[in-house]
């Protein structure tokens, strides 16, 4: 029997292989407002915050103008973009065997509940989860606030919460929140990021988080 009870899930470059889409967009935003050029790696380290936290970064000092103008013309571009984001290899069999194994599931994303709430349809995997948090309703990661808040509507105690996700902003979340973490390298932060984190495991794709979870019953 695992000691988990309830599995959270980031979503971009965990779940979805979207890292570079979302480079493209931001790049694509960027060039819009024509503001200074940033070299994709930048771009690829801010995955995982919220979208306005994800600005700040990119550009410190910038106005809450130049924030506001700059999300929202990224939003666009993402929301009007003919591209479809395919999900990484395993996740729909993998998410289907854990909620088949009594898991609580959730998600808890960077993305504005718009954003989720599209591809999670897309996808058909929004009949899984129990419960997700999105960017736009918590606090940012890795503010603890979205594992808090699916801890306490679930039911489940930090202990025996685990956070899957590729940024160490999703590790640093589960710490915060007093959870376990699992990263998995296919997504957005080295494995070098990942390991200063010091999550319980490390793994290379979604067939490795299965093995991981079963290597625990």
């Amino acid at each position: 029997m695992s000691q988990y009870e309830l599995i959270v899930f980031d979503w971009d470059g965990t779940l979805m292989d979207s890292t570079g889409h979302i480079v493209d967009c931001m790049q694509q935003a960027i060039l819009h407002l024509d503001l200074e050029p940033l070299d994709n790696d930048a771009i690829k380290h801010i995955i995982g915050l919220g979208l306005n936290e994800a600005v700040q970064t990119l550009y410190p000092g910038a106005s809450e103008s130049l924030v506001t103008a700059l999300a929202d013309g990224y939003r666009d571009v993402w929301l009007n973009s003919p591209h479809h984001t395919p999900l990484f290899d395993h996740a729909h069999t993998l998410i289907t065997k854990l909620a088949q194994q009594d898991y609580f599931l959730g998600v808890a994303t960077g993305k504005s509940r718009r954003g989720l709430t599209k591809v999670l349809k897309q996808t058909e995997l929004d009949v899984f989860f129990d419960a997700t948090r999105c960017a736009d309703e918590c606090h940012s990661k890795p503010h603890p606030q979205m594992l808090e808040q699916l801890m306490d509507f679930l039911g489940v105690v930090p202990k025996a919460t685990l956070m899957i996700g590729d940024t160490e902003f999703d590790l640093q979340m589960a710490h915060n929140a007093g959870a376990d973490s699992l990263a998995i390298t296919h997504g957005a932060h080295s494995k070098d990021t990942l390991q200063v984190c010091q999550p319980k495991g490390l793994v290379n794709n979604l067939y490795e988080v299965e093995q991981w979870l079963n290597n625990l019953s």
